[in-house]
């Protein structure tokens, strides 16, 4: 519309000018056709009045008779003839053939003067006289055809004056049309202008918007985050307040990403963010860093506990179910928190303290960790653990302790639970709270689980050929319960080291569950299509236990440690896991506790109806060979687990 407002604008203003032009041109032509028609007008007027002259001079002369009126006669004679030369000649075809006749009669009559001077001046009175009337009658005539010829021209030139200015009238009307369609066109132009100024603007806005901001969720971006932090730790430095950073890192977001897609992942990102604008006030600004990582810049907070409480209502509010287009996934988070000054004196060393405090909030699953000096020690530690991780993974640095699962009717063994240490060359043993929560967070999860299911099977090899037969439990992360490919890998391992898959029980979190119910419940379908058992590990911790044991082919559950800690002290969890016994063994599913401590527990668990339990009251986790030497302390050879009924997808 723009291009064609000016085109047509162009093509207004070029007519307009080209009718201005042919105006003028028309005007100029109108300006001489006038002169000549004047003219010619004129030069009929200048003969009529010259023969008037000539004529007066005559009768001048007739009465006078003397040489005194001779003289103006003849010096009048012939005076209309350069007028009459005129008209033949300038003045067109049809001026000079009435010129010509009138010429004529114009030259007769000059002769008839001619011979009544010379009559005059031979004395012959009648001769005079005769002359005299004959030039008198031709100068009647001449001022005839004169006036005749005169009001001609003048009505010529009332006819072409008239024509002219009809001519202007329709070329000023045409300049009126062409002014307001240029006008119309000037105004679309300007509209167009106009527009385009303010959609340049509007993107110059959004691309402003664009460059600060995450492109994903709508949150500010690092660049804004950065400026702001600027401005807020200099606002604070003149006044005197607190600046406080939360740094949120998801759980199990590359498991999620991986496993269901980029598209689902984006969705999780955009209802976190959305999640946390809800709790946070309009002067705090949120951001997304990039990946999973999100901060929070709170530009005037009163203290620690402060920044704490902001950071405790993003975690409930994150806490619980997100669906993701059909797919129902858990959400939860690690916080760290760093203030300025108390922690730092820098924008740059706010984000990385609060980066600090976050890997160690996610490291220990402590919610919110606020940042301090120890911390910063730890991290760097930390970081060193991950770089040597990959590598004792491919070194066998690792080893397996096993810890036993006590069966409640026997007392005797029913199995162990694998649980992998780390024998750090330098830093010696290291505890699994060590390095897994560093894998879990990067793609080294899935080569340390592959690592400990070979290596507890190739030690129930080994066992095998020396006579034991020892069940083992190995847990598994999510990203396997989400892998297509997972279950024919753990056959291929069974087939390998001779395994019984009965005698294989994977440990599974309800997290890993609940991040797609759809896909777990196909993965652990052919899982148990292979024999293998299936436990749910921490049973209790989450909040969707129930359905799972509608829905999943489960062999075991394992109650969390939670409850088992105060079942003496507290009547709630006793309620709690009497409750779980009670329902699982209407499900025909066995329970295993965890964390039994003391015998006063252990006795409670079986009066009961527990059916095994694993804790340091019966032997804590142990290497291979310490392992063989407590079973042969036990009064009885240990008792092969036998696989419980299926329940569930499997009825």
């Amino acid at each position: 519309m723009a291009r064609a407002a000016v085109a047509g604008l162009t093509v207004g203003m070029a007519a307009l000018a080209g009718l201005s032009l042919w105006g003028t041109a028309g005007t100029a032509s109108a300006t001489d056709e006038i002169r000549q028609i004047d003219g010619v007008s004129s030069h009929w007027a200048q003969v009529s009045m010259l023969v008037d002259v000539e004529h007066d001079a005559l009768e001048d002369y007739l009465r006078a008779g003397t040489e005194i009126g001779r003289q103006p006669l003849i010096a009048a004679l012939g005076s209309a003839g350069p007028s009459l030369t005129w008209l033949q000649t300038a003045a067109g075809p049809e001026e000079a053939h009435r010129a010509v006749s009138v010429s004529r009669t114009y030259q007769a009559y000059t002769q008839t003067l001619r011979q009544l001077v010379a009559a005059g001046n031979r004395g012959d009175r009648a001769r005079v006289q005769l002359f005299a009337e004959q030039a008198g009658l031709s100068a009647s005539s001449l001022r005839k055809q004169c006036l005749t010829n005169t009001e001609r021209k003048r009505q010529d030139l009332n006819s072409y004056i008239a024509m002219v200015d009809q001519h202007n009238q329709r070329l000023r009307l045409a300049a009126e049309i062409i002014g307001v369609v240029d006008f119309l066109l000037l105004a679309l132009c300007a509209l167009a202008l106009l527009n385009h100024q303010r959609r340049t603007e509007r993107q110059a806005v959004e691309s402003r918007h664009q460059a600060l901001h995450d492109s994903l969720t709508g949150v500010a971006n690092r660049t804004l985050l950065a400026d702001r932090m600027e401005r807020a730790l200099t606002s604070a430095a003149r006044r005197g307040n607190l600046v406080g950073l939360l740094l949120l890192d998801l759980d199990r977001f590359k498991e999620i990403n991986d496993t269901l897609g980029h598209h689902h992942g984006d969705l999780l990102l955009r209802e976190v963010a959305a999640r946390i604008l809800q709790v946070t006030r309009d002067q705090d600004t949120v951001a997304r860093l990039g990946g999973d990582e999100f901060a929070v810049l709170l530009p005037e907070v009163a203290s620690e506990e402060s920044i704490l409480r902001v950071a405790q209502r993003i975690l409930d509010v994150l806490r619980g179910p997100a669906d993701l287009g059909g797919t129902v996934v858990d959400i939860s988070a690690s916080i760290g928190a760093a203030l300025y000054p108390t922690h730092c004196d820098t924008p740059a060393q706010l984000l990385q303290h609060a980066d600090i405090a976050m890997y160690a909030a996610k490291r220990g699953q402590l919610g919110t960790v606020v940042y301090d000096q120890q911390v910063n020690n730890h991290s760097f530690q930390q970081l060193s653990l991950f770089g040597e991780l990959r590598q004792a993974i491919d070194s066998d640095e690792l080893v397996l302790h096993f810890q036993p699962k006590i069966d409640a009717s026997t007392g005797r063994c029913r199995g162990v639970e694998a649980l992998v240490r780390w024998q750090h060359p330098k830093r010696g043993l290291l505890p699994p709270g060590e390095f897994i929560p560093l894998a879990e967070r990067t793609d080294l999860i899935r080569p340390l689980t592959d690592w400990v299911m070979r290596a507890a099977m190739r030690q129930h090899q080994a066992w095998r050929d020396s006579g034991l037969v020892l069940p083992i439990a190995v847990n598994v992360p999510a990203t396997c319960l989400l892998d297509y490919a997972f279950p024919e890998q753990v056959a291929g391992l069974l087939e390998e080291y001779g395994m019984a898959p009965g005698l294989l029980t994977l440990e599974i979190t309800e997290s890993a569950m609940i991040t797609d119910q759809t896909r777990a419940a196909r993965i652990l379908e052919r899982l148990h299509h292979l024999g293998t058992r299936l436990s749910i590990d921490d049973f209790g911790a989450g909040y969707s236990s129930m359905s799972h044991l509608q829905t999943m082919p489960l062999d075991e559950l394992k109650i969390d440690r939670r409850f088992i800690a105060t079942l003496g002290r507290s009547e709630k969890d006793a309620a709690i896991v009497r409750a779980i016994l009670e329902m699982a063994h209407v499900l025909q599913v066995a329970v295993v506790a965890e964390g039994v401590e003391d015998r006063a527990t252990w006795t409670s668990l079986r009066a009961m109806g527990c059916d095994a339990a694993q804790g340091y009251h019966f032997c804590r986790p142990l290497p291979v060979g310490e392992l063989v030497a407590w079973l042969a302390d036990q009064p009885g050879p240990p008792a092969a687990e036998l696989p419980a009924q299926r329940v569930g997808a499997t009825e």
